[in-house]
C-alpha cells in the first residue's frame, strides 16, 4: 500500500456503511499522520485510515493494546471506541477513536519545564510490566548494540554538524552502558513531537501508540531531551525516580538515535522530497542541543 490521500467520500461511505449512527457528524481533514490518514469527527472523534504497508499492523497494535492501559493514563490518548472493518470499500481494519485536543509539538513545542513531572507520571504509570503476549519491536525497547550495524549511515545526516563527534561519543557510551536488567516494561515506543499534543506550552496528551511494545524503558525516557524544553531533563528524572544512571545514560543515546531520523525525516521535507516532514529537521537538532548541553 503506498502512501496517498483518501477523500472525505470513503470515510462517510465506510462510516454508513459500518458506524451509521456516527455518519452524519462533521468531518474534517486534519493535516500530519505519517501512516495513517486523520479526520476530525465531530468534536470528540477521529477517524483514522492506514495509507502504508506497514499501517495495518500498527493500527491493529494500537486496538489491541491502547484499550487495556488507556484509563489507567494520566494524559488523554485516542483510544478507539469502534473498529471499522475490511469491506468492499476499503480492504484493511480502521479505527474510530477519541479526539486529543492540541498542537502537535513539532509545530507547537512543549515550553513549560514543569512538563517534567507530567511527562515523568505519564510514563511512570506506562512502564510496568508487560505480559508475555506483548508485542516486541526489532528496532525499540532492544539493546542498542543490536542496531549498531546501521551506525555510520545515520549520523551522515550530521556530517557537517558542528558537534557530530560530541553525538557520537554519546552514542558510543550509551552502546557501551549496561543493558536493561528488569522485565520487558510496557513502552509507547515512538515519542517524538508529532506523536505528543501541546496546549499553552504544556504536554496535553500523547497520540500514535502504534508501535506500542515491551522492552527497556529507555527508549521512551530519551522523550526527557526530545520532547521537553532545555534544563528539564533532570527535573523529569528526579520525579520519575526509577532510572539508574546506564538507563540514563541509554536514554541519552536513544535520543541521539532519535534526533538522527528527524533531522534525516526533516531535511527531506525542506528539500521536497517523498515523505518528509520539514518541522521535524529543527526538533531534531534541538534534541541533539539538549543532549549535548547535558554533558
Amino acid at each position: 500500500m503506498n502512501e496517498f490521500k483518501f477523500e472525505q467520500d470513503l470515510v462517510r461511505a465506510l462510516l454508513r456503511e459500518q458506524h451509521p449512527d456516527l455518519a452524519d457528524l462533521g468531518l474534517r481533514d486534519v493535516n500530519g499522520g505519517w501512516d495513517n490518514q486523520l479526520w476530525r469527527l465531530g468534536e470528540e472523534l477521529a477517524v483514522r485510515l492506514p495509507r502504508t504497508e506497514r499501517a495495518p499492523a500498527l493500527l491493529h497494535t494500537e486496538q489491541t493494546w491502547l484499550p487495556v492501559l488507556a484509563d489507567l493514563l494520566p494524559l488523554p490518548t485516542p483510544t478507539p471506541v469502534r473498529i471499522g472493518k475490511p469491506s468492499s470499500l476499503f480492504e484493511h481494519t480502521w479505527t474510530i477513536a477519541r479526539w486529543v485536543e492540541g498542537e502537535p509539538a513539532d509545530h507547537a513545542p512543549i515550553t513549560r519545564i514543569d512538563a517534567a513531572e507530567i511527562l515523568a507520571e505519564f510514563l511512570g504509570v506506562l512502564h510496568r510490566k508487560a505480559p508475555a503476549d506483548a508485542p516486541a519491536n526489532p528496532v525499540r525497547g532492544i539493546p542498542l548494540a543490536g542496531l549498531q550495524v546501521e551506525r555510520d549511515s545515520w549520523f551522515e545526516v550530521i556530517n557537517d554538524y558542528a558537534t557530530a563527534a560530541a553525538a557520537l561519543a554519546v552514542w558510543e557510551k550509551a552502546v557501551a552502558a549496561s543493558p536493561w536488567q528488569g522485565a520487558p516494561l510496557w513502552l509507547h515506543g515512538d515519542l517524538h513531537p508529532a506523536n505528543v499534543v501541546v496546549r499553552d506550552g504544556m504536554l496535553a496528551g500523547v497520540i500514535d501508540f502504534g508501535e506500542m511494545c515491551a522492552g527497556d524503558p529507555a527508549t521512551d525516557l530519551s522523550a526527557a531531551w526530545i520532547l521537553l524544553p532545555a534544563g528539564a531533563a533532570s527535573r523529569f528524572f528526579d520525579a520519575y525516580e526509577q532510572a539508574d544512571e546506564a538507563t540514563i545514560t541509554r536514554a541519552r543515546g536513544w535520543a541521539v538515535l532519535r534526533a538522527l531520523g528527524l533531522i534525516g525525516i526533516g531535511r527531506n521535507g525542506r528539500l521536497g522530497l517523498p515523505g518528509g516532514k520539514p518541522t521535524w529537521e529543527p526538533a531534531g537538532y534541538a534534541t541533539l542541543e539538549r543532549v549535548l548541553a547535558a554533558n
